[in-house]
């Protein structure tokens, strides 16, 4: 069995040998040799061979009669093929002999051919020389007329087109070496006609200044007598004037201007009213000049030179005199110059192809922009004279008129408007302090006692005042406010009267006009007014009293702000819900006031509280009470017997019974919360004081009495009003504190930390951490002094370990927190 499966595996071997590549047969072989049956497949092999010489020689003697018959044949051919090559060789000969003829026509062809393409080579250069001749020549004539920009344009021509065809002649040599002489003497005499150019504008741009802001005028009165209500069309987001349009005006036509360099007038007739920028400036040697370094090459160097001049004269225009603010007409002359500056640059900038672009325009006014301002706020600082800051308003409007027609943002000049209605308005605002300040002196912080129907409607003519169940009352009674509240409506009024004098002729929509005023107003309620308030509050010898009517009064003049806004919007013709509109802050204003008044209430009480607490002197290593009940501190018994008498003074001030009567009763809910609260905040700082080192648990039994006795005091209800224990809250966090230490209670505290239904809720880990420290470092040098016998008193130690295990929680609780 074994040897025929050999055999089948030489046979195998056998058949990819023959099949196979011999430089691949070297596995093969191997395989062979890895075998232990080489010398069996070595005897195949060879009997393989002798099978396939037999059957070579048996192929070769079946062909072999077909060989000997080719060679045969191929021996015939030999000699047929020798006959060939004799009679080609004879019939060339004989085509050498006849040929000889036609070689000597065609060389005498060739040399005619010769000639007659010189002849027309000669003819093309003269060709091409003659136009060269000619163009120089036109040349010529157009340097000696001053046509530079046409010379230029031939000079292009004769040096990019003709000169290349004509060919290295020497009198072409000679005009390539004149051409750029011709080019820089182009170039000079272009750069002196623009320099001149340079110095026509800035001498004649007052006068195109005043040219374009008459036309803003004059367009300003047709607006007018179109529009019955002028502020609406020429508002100052709503107005856009077509620059076109306007330069239509000065006679610009930009196609023509950017074809020849020359402006072409449109309206003759109007040019005669009122002329433009080109009947003051020629401007076509700037277009010249242009052309001509775009030409050259130099584009960017003409750009950048006159930028850069440009810019210096703007500099110059833009440097107001040091007497401007003296006379309405040195700001004119100074509005006049920037004007003409600009609507020259305007000018360029829309019949030029990139000299000027409008990022550069918009970069060159956004300097002059910011300098316009600055000198407007410097030399506008000193104008004390409200005729002549109207009378600058009015020039400002019509300098912003004349530059946004063409194109120029103006919002920064209509903003310095608003900083010089600020200015205008700072001397009103002056005046109404001094006379807020009068009312306030004058006024007695009482209830306004009427007699008379007239007397009362009187009164309630002045401000806003409805009071059904007050006017069912007889004669006498009394108004809740003082006459502070009609006094301050009426000049409110006033004040708007005269922010309305200002907002004419502004070119503001009705809109714009309403938010100004609002401004404005807001602008007396929450600077002058409050002040005004704050001087009522702050004043000396002002008592509770006066203190409660000034919060009366304050909430009178909240509510009738909804009427100070309607009033407004009335003579402005501006509904009072519109969308986006200013509200008045008058609200916010007298809610600050009587915000400000409960707090000085407030403030006093807490720093007569503060008089009591500075008498507090416990001593904090008192030792653990025995079982008789501890007393409350002396100084806390005081504070609480005064806090008492003064909320019962506070809740019986005089008061209309109707609508004010709950007043005082807010403002002493609050006052008691508030001085509940100061005292155990002040009671948890004395606890929490770094100079109190060391505290005994003696200590804290006391403070925890003391308390109590707050706790008594707030549960007792000193004002009406609040619910249930809500008076409590004030000392929970004290509470807790105190309990954790005085029940020692840390495990309860260490397990519900961080929970909902913690019963330490309120207690801070650094303040337990820090009163537990105070706490444990007497118990600590106690331990140290005793060291000797400490082994001997196990509970000492094991109150120490575990005061320690605390601790160490603690600051693990703490360190979690920041986590």
């Amino acid at each position: 069995m074994a040897s025929l499966e050999t055999a089948a595996e030489h046979e195998r071997i056998l058949r990819e040998i023959e099949s196979t590549d011999t430089n691949c047969i070297g596995p093969t072989l191997r395989s062979v040799y890895d075998g232990q049956e080489h010398g069996l497949f070595m005897e195949k092999l060879d009997a393989r061979i002798r099978n396939h010489d037999r059957e070579i020689e048996k192929m070769c003697n079946h062909h072999f009669q077909g060989f000997v018959d080719s060679i045969t044949e191929l021996l015939k051919v030999r000699g047929e093929a020798q006959k060939l090559k004799s009679q080609v060789t004879e019939t060339n000969g004989h085509l050498q002999e006849n040929g000889k003829e036609l070689t000597t026509s065609m060389e005498e062809l060739r040399q005619c051919r010769v000639q007659q393409r010189n002849i027309a080579t000669t003819i093309d250069k003269l060709t091409h020389c003659l136009p060269v001749l000619e163009m120089y020549s036109r040349l010529q004539e157009q340097m000696r007329a001053k046509r530079y920009y046409p010379a230029l344009r031939t000079l292009e021509q004769l040096e990019q087109t003709c000169l290349p065809k004509a060919g290295q002649y020497r009198f072409c040599s000679i005009m390539a070496e004149n051409i750029p002489k011709l080019r820089i003497q182009i170039r000079d005499t272009a750069m002196s006609q623009l320099k001149d150019f340079l110095e026509s504008i800035r001498k004649h741009s007052d006068k195109i200044g005043q040219t374009a802001m008459k036309q803003a005028q004059l367009q300003r009165s047709l607006d007018s007598s179109v529009s019955p209500q002028p502020r609406v069309l020429l508002g100052r987001h709503g107005r856009k004037a077509a620059p076109a349009a306007i330069r239509a005006g000065m006679g610009v036509n930009p196609l023509s201007e950017q074809d020849t360099g020359i402006l072409d007038v449109e309206d003759e007739e109007e040019e005669d009213e009122v002329p433009g920028a080109q009947d003051l400036v020629d401007f076509s040697p700037v277009y010249r000049c242009l052309h001509i370094y775009t030409v050259l090459g130099l584009r960017d160097v003409f750009e950048n030179y006159y930028r850069k001049q440009r810019r210096k004269q703007a500099r110059l225009v833009l440097q107001p005199h040091s007497n401007m603010h003296e006379t309405l007409e040195g700001y004119r002359r100074y509005f006049n110059q920037i004007v003409g500056f600009f609507v020259v640059e305007d000018h360029v900038l829309h019949t030029t192809q990139g000299l000027v672009n409008r990022a550069y325009v918009e970069e060159l006014w956004e300097l002059a922009l910011s300098k316009i301002v600055a000198a407007l706020r410097t030399h506008s600082s000193y104008c004390d004279d409200p005729d002549l800051v109207l009378d600058l308003k009015n020039l400002i409007v019509l300098f912003a008129d004349t530059l946004q027609g063409y194109g120029f943002p103006v919002s920064q000049l209509f903003d310095m408007l608003l900083e010089m209605r600020e200015q205008y308005g700072e001397i009103l605002l002056k005046r109404w302090n001094v006379t807020f300040r009068q009312v306030i002196d004058q006024d007695n912080y009482s209830p306004i006692p009427v007699s008379t129907e007239e007397e009362y409607r009187q009164y309630t003519s002045q401000c806003p005042f409805q009071d059904p169940e007050l006017e069912k009352l007889p004669f006498p009674k009394k108004l809740p406010f003082s006459e502070f509240v009609p006094k301050v409506y009426c000049q409110l009024k006033e004040f708007i009267y005269a922010c309305l004098k200002y907002s004419e002729d502004l070119h503001l929509s009705s809109t714009e006009v309403d938010d100004m005023i609002r401004k404005s107003t807001n602008l007396l309620l929450t600077r002058t007014l409050s002040h005004c308030l704050q001087y009522a509050i702050k004043k000396k010898n002002v008592g509770l009293a006066e203190l409660v009517q000034v919060i009366i009064n304050t909430t009178h003049l909240e509510q009738s702000c909804h009427f100070l806004e309607e009033f407004i919007s009335n003579i402005t013709n501006v509904p009072p819900d519109t969308v986006n509109a200013t509200k008045l802050y008058g609200t916010s204003t007298f809610k600050d006031a009587r915000h400000a008044a409960e707090a000085e209430i407030y403030t006093s009480l807490n720093a007569k509280i503060d008089q009591f607490l500075q008498l507090a002197d416990y001593d904090w290593m008192a030792a653990v009470p025995g079982g008789e009940n501890l007393a409350a501190s002396d100084y806390l018994i005081d504070l609480i017997a005064f806090l008492k008498s003064t909320f019962s003074v506070f809740t019986n001030l005089p008061g209309t019974p109707i609508e004010h009567a709950t007043l005082p009763g807010k403002v002493a809910q609050t006052a008691c919360m508030s001085s509940c609260k100061h005292i155990s905040t002040s009671l948890m700082q004395l606890l929490l004081d770094p100079e109190v080192r060391q505290i005994s648990m003696g200590a804290l039994h006391q403070l925890d009495t003391d308390v109590k006795e707050c706790e008594s005091f707030a549960r007792a209800g000193p004002v009406a009003g609040f619910q249930g224990d809500t008076l409590l809250l004030a000392f929970s966090d004290l509470r807790q504190l105190l309990d954790l230490f005085t029940q020692w209670d840390w495990s309860t505290y260490l397990a519900d930390y961080g929970k909902p239904t913690c019963k330490y809720l309120r207690v801070n880990p650094h303040t337990a951490l820090a009163l537990l420290e105070k706490l444990f470092k007497p118990m600590k040098e106690t331990s140290r002094k005793n060291n000797v016998f400490a082994q001997f008193r196990k509970t000492d130690r094991d109150r120490q370990k575990l005061i320690d295990t605390i601790i160490k929680q603690l600051r693990n609780l703490i360190v979690q927190h920041h986590t």
